[in-house]
């Protein structure tokens, strides 16, 4: 189903802006009417879902100023203008500077209805090409963020893509290292919110007693050593997103704040009366299950359920083993750029133990090793070595998953079925058996 766009009227005649709304809503075209061009300017935007049908002449701004001003916000916004008898030279000069249409007094019903319907088809086409290029950037932003083709990583980057631009607040659950701030700032970066701040708070390295002026804000004099007015992190967030890492840290007293927070948008500075309206986006992480936290009273079950409105669960890097390689060639690509170093070649051994390796510090453990690799210290470091003991997983399963990386890995190099077999090594319907054995996406071919 087609979104249905709207026509405004600006018409200071009440008699001919009815006609105008009667017509056009007999034809089930949705309408809103105003007498002034100043009312019609705070009803637009770049990406106003409607056409402007406007009388060249109103009372203050007129239909000319109006034009050039509508046209500056967005060039691509239909305006038709409707011109009296002695308005053709100024109708002819309003088409030269951009306006859509012009319709003279006095006009059939009909043929206002003729010339609104091609202009709400010209703006459909317009804001579905802008929708479909958005959808391509913000898939490119994901993609080249949240790096992955494992199933489990697309259907995070999916349901990124969907919430971005949502009121929702968001929860997002994961072990320690598997890049919820990433993902947090993504939500950020991909949604209308983006030009606002991104605020991240790590709840469990505040101290107690700076939570409230921190995280709230003060005025001068609140406390002892309040020498000035402070802007809490919620308010300096305001407009954008704020970030809430470690939530199940956060002290009882300031969830029962935050709830409060949530629930009105508005909050006070500590030594105010004076509530302040905000506007942000809260994204909240924890590496704990906090439905078990709010059973045992460490955490507030109504600031669960307020923040799992939408809730996004990160897998673990060993879960996904199939990035493992990409990742690391990532890391080892911003490490040698960082460090000034040659890019390490990767061998099918040093794959082997990447993959076999349980990663219990996750994506952030991989990037530490990748460092150490650039700047050639890498025998300290977990997957090289060292015995794999505690986190080793058997060998069986160790193999499988080294052939399913190196496959994932070849088809997305190759793009083609017949190219990855003869870089493998393999018979094509061999690779074939172990594509369909490991699950990989056929779109890889």
């Amino acid at each position: 189903m087609s979104e249905v766009l709207k026509v405004l009227i600006i018409e200071d005649d009440p008699d001919v802006a009815l006609g105008c709304e009667q017509a056009l809503q007999l034809e089930g075209i949705a309408v809103e009417c105003v007498s002034s061009a100043e009312q019609a300017r705070r009803r637009l935007s770049r990406d106003f879902r409607g056409v402007v049908v406007s009388d060249i002449r109103l009372p203050k701004m007129d239909g000319m100023s109006f034009l050039r001003e509508t046209l500056n916000i967005d060039p691509e916004l239909p305006v038709v203008l409707i011109t009296g008898h002695g308005d053709i030279l100024m109708a002819v000069q309003a088409m030269k500077d951009g306006a859509h249409d012009f319709i003279q007094k006095p006009f059939a019903p009909e043929y206002l209805v003729e010339v609104v319907r091609r202009a709400l088809e010209k703006r459909r086409l317009v804001l579905e090409v802008r929708d479909l290029r958005r959808q391509l950037d913000q898939r490119d932003l994901l993609e080249g963020k949240m790096i992955g083709r494992a199933p489990s990583m697309q259907k995070i980057r999916d349901m990124v893509a969907r919430l971005a631009n949502s009121a929702a607040d968001v929860l997002i659950h994961g072990e320690t290292g598997t890049g919820k701030e990433l993902v947090a700032r993504c939500l950020h970066e991909a949604s209308s919110r983006r030009h606002g701040n991104f605020v991240a708070i790590n709840c469990g390295g505040l101290p107690e007693t700076l939570f409230d002026s921190e995280i709230f804000g003060h005025e001068a004099g609140a406390y002892t050593g309040a020498a000035k007015k402070r802007i809490g992190k919620i308010e300096h967030a305001s407009g954008g997103t704020l970030f809430l890492d470690e939530i199940e840290s956060m002290p009882l007293a300031m969830q029962i704040k935050l709830l409060r927070v949530l629930q009105e948008r508005t909050l006070e500075r500590l030594g105010s009366n004076t509530p302040i309206a905000i506007d942000c986006r809260v994204i909240a992480a924890t590496k704990t299950d906090l439905v078990e936290l709010a059973a045992t009273g460490a955490f507030r079950n109504d600031l669960y359920y307020r923040l799992s409105v939408a809730t996004l669960d990160l897998p673990p890097l060993r879960e996904r083993r199939e990035d493992i390689p990409l990742l690391f060639e990532h890391f080892l690509l911003l490490g040698a750029a960082r460090h000034q170093r040659a890019v390490p070649e990767t061998t099918a051994n040093r794959i082997r133990q990447l993959v076999g390796y349980n990663w219990p510090g996750n994506i952030r453990e991989l990037r530490n090793v990748a460092d150490r690799c650039v700047l050639g210290i890498e025998s300290g470091s977990p997957p090289f070595g060292q015995p794999q003991t505690e986190g080793a997983i058997p060998l069986a399963e160790t193999v499988d998953a080294f052939e399913r990386a190196l496959i994932a890995d070849a088809l997305h190099r190759h793009r083609s079925l017949a190219r990855t077999a003869e870089a493998l090594g393999v018979a094509k319907t061999t690779l074939h058996d172990k594509i369909k054995k490991y699950g990989l996406d056929g779109n890889e071919r």
